[in-house]
């Protein structure tokens, strides 16, 4: 995987740039949808890829681990073929799934057992089978096999589990060496930089990651019930260690607010449910601001839902309307805001990147992210 460094904000470190896959080009900042199971929730494959309106998505290693299964996977020729996606796909170790199981699963240093939220079957996840599972699905971007602790984990807490992730990485890596790509493309593995909010322990994990030579770098466990302000500070502590000549993913993260904050700190990849999620419970976000598209104010408002006119949607909805299908329980309800949602935040790191490239981001930032985040 190439990137290709183009322009760093004049006066900070916000940046864009540019990545390859075997499935095609990247401009960073990005976002990506999160499709757990290979697909958007509610979110049909041709809303997200025309005019490649979302450059690249993520699936989730846990989910597809348990169903369909590798075998369904492999004898469809991975998980491009199987969906129908045919940009670049991204998937995360399954890893944050399996220790947010935390009554049903056990961590050793072989890996974690645990109980599948299906149908409570057990399973093992190891940094060896993790790979072999990702390099099945066939996404361009696979993540080492890492712990994420909770944000408000103890110190000795925290310089444990970061201990165990640096032992699995080097596992993972090992394993990513001895094996080859299933489809006749690269695929990347990325490490994960852990320390929960403890810079030294930040800057350990970011120093012990650039050591593989990796195509990119995850910036993890953040956004886990930690305060914001801890959060951008552990940001720029990992990206003042981690090589500038590759991208950074923040992983899970988050409000749009969150991410204009992270870009300015120097992050290239972003990815969250919140859109989608979001969406499902009638919050959009929109140019002036959050909507909650459920209040009565909405009841008569005929205007579009994005004065701006941010969307994915093909059809001019009104907000009245929207409203009313949230209401009467519409299924189109939910699948318009999340494709609305996705777009605003495709839309968001799209314009970032334009202010990076013409050196206003710093002017661009402060008034864009007073009105993205105030509620309309």
């Amino acid at each position: 995987m190439f990137f290709e460094l183009q322009h760093t904000a004049r006066g900070g470190a916000a940046r864009a740039g540019r990545f390859t896959t075997g499935h095609g080009a990247v401009e960073t900042p990005v976002f990506m949808p999160v499709g757990t199971a290979a697909t958007v929730k509610g979110i049909l494959h041709r809303d997200l890829a025309d005019d490649a309106r979302a450059q690249i998505i993520l699936a989730n290693t846990y989910h597809l681990y348990l169903r369909p299964g590798a075998r369904v996977l492999e004898e469809a020729g991975g998980v491009h073929r199987f969906c129908g996606w045919e940009r670049p796909m991204l998937t995360d170790s399954g890893g944050f799934q399996v220790f947010s199981l935390a009554d049903c699963r056990k961590i050793t240093e072989e890996g974690c057992r645990f109980a599948s939220h299906i149908d409570g079957s057990r399973h093992l996840f190891t940094p060896e089978n993790v790979v072999d599972t990702q390099r099945s699905i066939g996404a361009d971007i696979m993540m080492a096999f890492d712990e994420c602790p909770p944000g408000t984990a103890d110190r000795a807490y925290a310089e444990k589990s970061l201990e165990l992730t640096h032992r699995w990485l080097a596992r993972c890596w090992e394993r990513y060496e001895r094996t080859e790509p299933r489809y006749g493309y690269r695929q990347s593995l990325f490490p994960i930089v852990q320390g929960v909010v403890y810079p030294d322990l930040r800057e350990r994990s970011a120093r012990y990651a650039r050591q593989f030579p990796a195509d990119g770098y995850a910036i993890g466990g953040l956004a886990v019930g930690e305060p914001a302000e801890e959060m951008y500070r552990m940001i720029e502590t990992v990206n003042a260690v981690l090589p500038a000549d590759r991208p950074r993913y923040l992983m899970g993260v988050g409000t749009p607010g969150n991410i204009l904050e992270a870009i300015e700190r120097g992050v290239d990849m972003f990815d969250c449910v919140m859109p989608t999620r979001n969406g499902r419970n009638g919050m959009l976000f929109t140019t002036e601001g959050i909507v909650n598209i459920r209040n009565e104010k909405w009841a008569a408002d005929f205007g579009p839902l994005d004065p701006a006119g941010v969307s994915f949607v093909d059809h001019a909805y009104s907000k009245a309307y929207l409203r009313h299908l949230a209401m009467a329980g519409e299924m189109l309800a939910a699948q318009i805001a999340s494709l609305h949602n996705a777009a605003f935040y495709v839309w968001l790191t799209g314009e970032a990147r334009r202010h990076i490239m013409d050196d206003t981001f710093a002017e661009w930032k402060p008034g864009v992210l007073e009105k993205i985040t105030r509620r309309a």
